[in-house]
């Protein structure tokens, strides 16, 4: 895997590569100090992956995404700053495929924190590569629906890596306030929801908040917070700490099992692009009860794990574009 490694920092650029160079799989093709540097490496060569700083002179790293994407695909993975959160949304917002925090002590560099940058780099890498024999078994043939979705009391959402694009993208197609509640679980760590449901909010004709224990469930859209599950309970908003379920805390599995005991056959799930397998049970479970399920397709997904496993569980009752899932859910909620 060929990577491309941004900073303007020539210790952290070191550090980064020091890593990367330490696995057989992973190789530093080059390296830049700034966005505009990227650019034109980028221009003249083919990286598997670009690890890139936000704040760098000459030009920063969300000018440099913005450019990028204009002509490539190439995965991004941010290097952000707990202190420039809202950049890093932005970043995400742009086109940033997934982000990783910069660790707090560059000299002794915690185990939890290796673990995260290198599982991240390698799910990207392992995500990408051409699995076209599988496709032809992955694509469900899906009848165009004319369900009534006037029952439904809630909708829940999942999503991980390059969810956040697609949820702004999805948020800012809905043309009417929601007349019940969407209940958001994005894998993402603490410090960073919170200025992710501003984000959406500024987009939404809907009220979109960062939920927090003990809400009250209404007709809004809900974000769950960074280090926490989230989950539906006598109408409210649950939150705890319990241990990690597929690697993330919040877990989408959390989310979507409560709330199809909850909500029974009146619920919908649904599954965006993300690494893993996290949203599985939860999907089937609401297929338990009766309700209703949908997958974001392989062609407009960022990462298809997520999708993918619900699909081949047998548990997804329609597999649609973006744009469709967008289309789909503004008729659940309308």
């Amino acid at each position: 895997m060929n990577i491309l490694v941004v900073d303007d920092s020539a210790f952290m650029r070191k550090v980064i590569t020091d890593i990367v160079e330490k696995q057989s799989d992973l190789h530093v093709m080059n390296t830049a100090r700034n966005g505009k540097q990227a650019v034109e490496l980028i221009s003249q060569n083919n990286y598997d992956l670009v690890l890139m700083d936000i704040e760098m002179p000459t030009m920063n790293g969300l000018e440099a995404l913005k450019v990028i994407r204009r002509t490539n695909n190439v995965p991004v993975i941010i290097l952000s700053a707990l202190s420039k959160k809202e950049n890093t949304i932005e970043a995400l917002a742009t086109g940033a495929t997934d982000f990783v925090e910069k660790p707090n002590n560059l000299m002794n560099l915690e185990n939890e924190w290796l673990e995260e940058f290198l599982t991240k780099i390698r799910g990207i890498d392992n995500e990408t590569k051409d699995d076209s024999g599988d496709k032809a078994r992955l694509f469900v043939n899906v009848q165009k629906n004319d369900k009534d979705f006037n029952t439904l009391r809630a909708v829940v959402i999942g999503a991980s890596t390059g969810g956040p694009k697609t949820l702004l993208r999805i948020i800012r197609s809905l043309n009417t306030p929601t007349r019940i509640p969407i209940l958001i679980v994005q894998h993402m760590p603490k410090g960073f929801t919170t200025s992710f449901a501003e984000r959406l909010n500024q987009e939404s004709k809907s009220e979109v908040v960062e939920a927090k224990e003990g809400m009250k469930i209404e007709p809004k859209i809900y974000v769950a917070p960074g280090d926490f599950h989230m989950v539906v309970k006598n109408g409210k908003i649950s939150l705890n700490q319990g241990p990690k379920q597929n690697g993330t805390r919040p877990a989408v599995d959390n989310l979507f099992i409560s709330a199809a005991d909850v909500y029974k056959n009146r619920l919908a799930g649904i599954i965006l692009t993300g690494m893993g397998k996290d949203g599985t049970i939860g999907m089937s479970r609401i297929k338990d009860f009766g309700g209703y399920t949908v997958s974001q397709d392989e062609q407009s997904s960022v990462i298809f794990g997520m999708p993918r496993s619900a699909i081949e569980a047998g548990v997804v009752d329609e597999v649609l574009s973006l744009d469709e899932v967008c289309q789909r859910l503004q008729q659940m909620i309308g």
